[in-house]
């Protein structure tokens, strides 16, 4: 259909019944007579080519547009699954990335309405809290670097883990480690990624990185703090296997905290500031 449409168009006939049912009879018409090439003498192929020349050039044309549409499409619905949630939601949006995004910032403590998928009033203010509170502008309008940062953003991954994982994982690395050195970076990072193989722990990057008590930069300035070349280049080492931890899923600085749980763990390593532990 898509093809005698097109046919049509090249023909400059409107799509009007009986210019319809004309051209459908030349089109098969045209369609017999090629077919019956084959019992023609030479010269009267040629002929036929001739008298043809511009049906069959114009039906040429409109066989590549067809073609080239319906391999489009193909692509188009073969690809779509692929896609992930990184689109600009704002103040009316609706649907299932404004569920996300809701059930995200409850999850964090910033947002107590429903999960409804609206992006009303509240939705708003709750993003707008949770920018102010990661150091990003707060306009309450949730971009990409947003959604990066609630854990939502691009799937383009480096293995199981997302573009999005990496962007949060190195920005708590600059918040957690900022004075160590690349290695005490690099095993920072590397305890996240051993909480979220461990069955005591979320199994997501923001799962470990958000939950409640965990990280005490969530809570406070340092979190303001940007992720940096070098917290990302951390990030993308850790998530490719280096792990100067030992296999920790807990760290902390013995000169600032009195925790007794922290100073009961067994001590793995010594990376700066930092005592590594189980």
């Amino acid at each position: 259909m898509v093809g005698l449409l097109v046919f049509f168009v090249l023909q400059g006939f409107a799509p009007h019944p009986t210019n319809f049912c004309k051209s459908l009879t030349k089109l098969c018409s045209l369609f017999f007579a090629i077919h019956n090439l084959s019992l023609l003498s030479q010269d009267n192929i040629r002929g036929v080519i001739y008298m043809n020349f511009k049906k069959i050039y114009r039906l040429t044309i409109a066989l590549i547009l067809v073609l080239t549409l319906s391999f489009t499409a193909i692509y188009i619905t073969n690809n779509s699954n692929t896609t992930s949630i990184h689109a600009v939601s704002r103040l009316g949006s609706k649907g299932e990335e404004v569920r996300r995004i809701q059930k995200k910032l409850k999850n964090l403590g910033f947002y107590t309405g429903n999960i409804d998928g609206i992006y009303g009033s509240a939705t708003r203010d709750a993003v707008a809290a949770f920018q102010k509170s990661c150091g990003i502008t707060a306009d309450g309008i949730a971009g990409k670097k947003t959604l990066l940062y609630l854990g939502l953003g691009d799937s383009q991954s480096s293995g199981k883990y997302s573009q999005s994982d990496v962007e949060l994982l190195a920005k708590l690395i600059a918040a957690e480690a900022r004075g160590e050195s690349y290695i005490g970076q690099v095993a920072v990072g590397a305890v996240v990624l051993n909480r979220v193989a461990h069955p005591s722990f979320p199994d997501s990057v923001a799962g470990v990185i958000y939950q409640k008590g965990a990280f005490s930069c969530i809570n406070d300035s340092n979190w303001a703090t940007a992720a940096t070349d070098t917290s990302r280049k951390a990030a993308r080492d850790c998530i490719n296997g280096w792990d100067p931890s030992g296999g920790a899923v807990y760290y902390f600085n013995p000169r600032k905290t009195s925790d007794a749980f922290m100073h009961s763990r067994p001590v793995i390593t010594v990376i700066g500031n930092h005592s590594f532990c189980n």
